[in-house]
């Protein structure tokens, strides 16, 4: 057999190794429900379900002309009634959004005015393709998106979008195909992340929030055409939504007992037994153990993914903190175990592992590869009074992630100056195992920046983790638009062409800002590349003008609004463009900023200080793409570069941040009426991005990926992980508030972390990267010849997985072009 030797394995590769070698997990014996579970979907390509669709397309035909909070709520009723429910062998938890297996599901509402070309295309395309049956495909094409034609938000923005603004967005007159300079991301999605209030559906029960909004109807004072007008039908579709809920999970009370009466095996008879007494009470009443915690959250998570479509998914919030007290209570009780409890918590793994955020558009797609997810658990952080909030059911959840052998869920931990030795051990265990969990946010970037924003305290040291990078307060965020990614690297290229790029031929994309060759100082250049930053920024805020105007035309989310206490208290949907007493927290996204800090430093540094390159010979090297130009392409890669603690080159980032934050504090409350900040986050869209850029001062060739995040470019970071931290944390402007997530990725071998000395480094630089303030980091620990044998042998290495973007995803469903910007990403070997 051939296998890759390596000096040193992290245990995910060693699991790997023994499963090629044909030996049991490890873990199997004791995780053996969680194993059988998986084995039935393990490999398999996503099916598409089109239940969820044809009901809300068949509901929203039907409702036409009435408020659309009260139509949405009705749509959910619809669903709930209809749609089929399903009870899985060997499952505990009850409550699924579609079809047994690996499955995902559809959202006209956003996509109909191209799905049935999209569901054509779905099965072969490269990234992340799912099947779907010839006849669900026909009443695709024939019954449901014939109707969303010429309704949908999409082909409303599209309209919209004055002719400067489109041609810098899209690069077709349907808006269908992206041009990767100026990004919108708002189509995509319904909602950007979000984190409900879970804790107050475990506490109250939906049944007590009809109540209330009963009460609220009854209080509705009968001459007022605003209470009539808005506030009615904002609280019928509460009371319509919290009934659909609570009768879609009595339906599966039903079929347990159903399938209970007809169990053979009395274990399992029990079981099914006491998931019908679970669904009948919850989620309508409050949750009274561990168990009915679990199946409460579990169906209000999922009934939200039938309601919309977030943003990568919706997150599951403090899991060990709104749980704790059940988890607490059984134990001291003696009703639970600590693997019982973890065997609940896998179960809901499993089942989020069943469940694929499909993207539509390619373009979506492109930016989320692999099926990405990110249903954040997030554990660890402070209390709302400041204290350290670990306990055991951390480091259940931790110890999940290390055996548990997919990458679901997404796992956050929260990390604050205080932060106990114990927890911070727990969490870099975790790293070292390899698979990428969990990504760390740091309490001392977060909180203060939150409580500048109009928090209290207690909000923001009460945040949860949500999506990607971002955190949520759950009962103060009310903005759910999302924003533009904008290729900056674009901009740079737009400099030396006089406004123009090489891919879009000779159509004016940018501003005219002159003939490079003419400029004689560096001040000249910057300040062209600052007028094609500034217009970047233009066409991203007027892009989000009219996404805040037209999205709550297009968008409900009744469910999401009763569990949000100022929705509740306003009668004002989530959706609206604005609630009051709300914090609205919106981004645009900064792409390619280590390639525009390498690239400006370079044509800096080698073309207007030493002159030891004409700028005519650097633009000649750019059109051949270094093909001929090899010294040229050498000596740009050896001028200073963004992570290496360079002050050269952290002073031209530090300057580049300023003119993003100083833009979205000037614009962004006067324009706006929101904060709408800088953030560095590609998720996997660096791919795309860098597929229209030719190639850049700093050395990369055309269509390269652009640098990720804030982290550096491929193979720039020479001096250490620890001067990329010093790095980002130079580029920052301290002193500014308009500024939101920053994404780092950092890869080690196995060999730098291993054993006990090891984890003390990791430990410590867990630490450094608290103490400077960064917002997020993430891992790869991995052999780089690992990721080679897996190229060339997809098969044998199917369970790897690597961490990409603000989430994991096996190795082998990445594109090539993605693979390949993990392995040239820089491996440190020393810490």
């Amino acid at each position: 057999m051939n296998t890759v030797s390596c000096e040193c394995r992290s245990p995910q590769e060693q699991r790997l190794q023994e499963q090629m070698e044909g030996r049991e997990d490890r873990f199997r014996k004791s995780h053996s429900r969680v194993f059988a579970l998986l084995e039935r979907f393990e490999g398999q390509k996503p099916r598409i379900d089109i239940e969820r669709a044809l009901y809300f397309t068949q509901s929203m035909r039907e409702t036409e002309g009435q408020p659309l909070v009260l139509r949405w709520a009705k749509a959910l009723m619809h669903i709930a009634k209809n749609i089929t429910v399903h009870v899985q062998d060997g499952q505990l938890l009850l409550g699924r959004a579609g079809c047994d297996g690996r499955y995902g599901i559809l959202y006209p509402e956003l996509d109909g005015d191209f799905l049935d070309i999209a569901v054509r295309d779905l099965p072969t395309r490269e990234t992340s393709p799912a099947t779907i049956t010839p006849e669900d495909a026909r009443r695709v094409v024939e019954e449901i998106a014939p109707y969303w034609k010429g309704k949908t938000y999409h082909e409303a923005l599209n309209a919209a979008l004055p002719p400067e603004v489109h041609k810098l967005t899209y690069d077709d007159p349907q808006g269908l195909v992206s041009r990767f300079i100026v990004n919108e991301t708002s189509s995509f999605r319904s909602s950007i992340q979000w984190v409900h209030d879970y804790e107050k559906v475990l506490r109250r029960g939906f049944n007590d929030i009809r109540r209330e909004a009963r009460e609220r109807l009854a209080a509705l004072d009968p001459l007022s055409a605003r209470d009539d007008r808005e506030k009615r039908p904002f609280l019928e579709a509460v009371v319509i939504v919290c009934e659909a809920i609570v009768l879609w999970a009595r339906r599966h009370a039903e079929l347990a007992r159903e399938k209970a009466q007809k169990e053979a095996d009395p274990v399992r008879k029990a079981e099914l037994l006491r998931m019908a007494d679970n669904a009948e009470r919850v989620p309508g009443e409050p949750a009274r153990d561990f168990w009915e915690a679990c199946q409460s959250q579990w169906f209000t998570q999922m009934f939200s993914r039938l309601e919309q479509k977030t943003g990568t998914t919706i997150s599951n919030g403090r899991m060990d903190q709104y749980f704790y007290a059940y988890y607490s209570q059984d134990r001291a009780a003696g009703k639970i175990t600590e693997a019982q409890a973890m065997e609940l918590l896998e179960c809901m793994w499993v089942g989020m592992a069943e469940f694929i955020d499909m993207y539509i558009s390619p373009t979506g797609g492109a930016f989320n590869e692999g099926y990405a997810h990110w249903e954040a658990v997030t554990v660890g952080g402070q209390t709302p009074d400041g204290r350290d909030a670990a306990n055991d059911l951390t480091y259940l959840i931790l110890k999940s992630k290390r055996e548990f052998p997919l990458h679901y869920p997404d796992l956050a931990a929260r990390i604050h100056s205080r932060a106990p030795e114990r927890y911070l051990w727990e969490v870099a265990e975790t790293i070292k195992y390899g698979s990428g969990f969990p990504k760390l946010i740091n309490d001392e970037e977060v909180v203060p920046l939150y409580v500048s924003k109009g928090a209290t305290f207690e909000e923001a040291l009460d945040y949860a983790v949500s999506g990607c990078t971002e955190a949520r307060m759950p009962n103060r965020d009310t903005y759910t638009s999302g924003g533009a990614y904008i290729n900056f690297a674009a901009a740079v290229e737009m400099v030396l062409r006089n406004g123009r790029m090489k891919k879009y031929g000779d159509e004016l994309l940018g501003v005219e800002t002159g003939d490079p060759r003419t400029f004689t100082t560096w001040d000249e250049f910057w300040n062209a590349y600052v007028r094609q930053h500034m217009l970047f920024l233009k066409t991203a805020f007027t892009q989000q003008y009219l996404i805040n105007k037209l999205r709550a035309g297009h968008f409900a989310q009744p469910m999401g609004s009763a569990m949000h206490d100022l929705c509740m208290k306003h009668c004002i949907d989530l959706h609206q463009e604005q609630i009051p007493e709300g914090i609205n927290l919106g981004y645009f996204e900064y792409m390619g900023f280590g390639t525009v800090v390498d690239s400006l430093a370079a044509v800096k540094k080698l073309v207007f200080e030493e002159k030891r390159l004409s700028m005519d010979r650097l633009l000649a090297a750019i059109d051949a793409d270094f093909e001929g130009y090899e010294d040229v392409q050498a000596l740009l890669r050896s001028a200073p570069c963004y992570g290496n603690n360079d002050p050269y080159a952290d002073a031209i980032g530090r300057e580049i941040d300023r003119l993003s934050v100083e833009y979205g504090n000037k614009y962004a409350m006067s324009d706006l009426g929101m904060h709408n900040d800088v953030r560095y986050v590609p998720f996997t869209s660096h791919v795309p991005f860098g597929k229209v850029v030719s190639a850049t001062p700093n050395g990369r060739v055309s269509g390269f990926p652009l640098s990720d995040g804030s982290s550096a470019s491929h193979g720039a970071d020479v001096n250490g992980p620890t001067a990329v931290l010093l790095s980002n944390h130079n580029t920052k402007n301290m002193g500014m508030r308009d500024r939101a997530a920053r994404m780092l990725n950092i890869k080690f071998t196995p060999k730098c972390v291993e054993g006990e000395q090891g984890t003390e480094k990791l430990v410590s630089f867990i630490r450094t990267f608290c103490d400077l303030k960064l917002w997020h980091v993430q891992f790869n620990v991995l052999n780089k010849d690992v990721l080679l044998a897996a190229q060339k042998d997809p098969r044998k290495y199917r369970n790897l997985i690597v961490r990409i973007a603000g989430y994991s995803a096996y190795f082998v469903d990445l594109s090539p072009d993605l693979q390949n910007d993990l392995i040239a990403r820089t491996e440190h070997d020393v810490m």
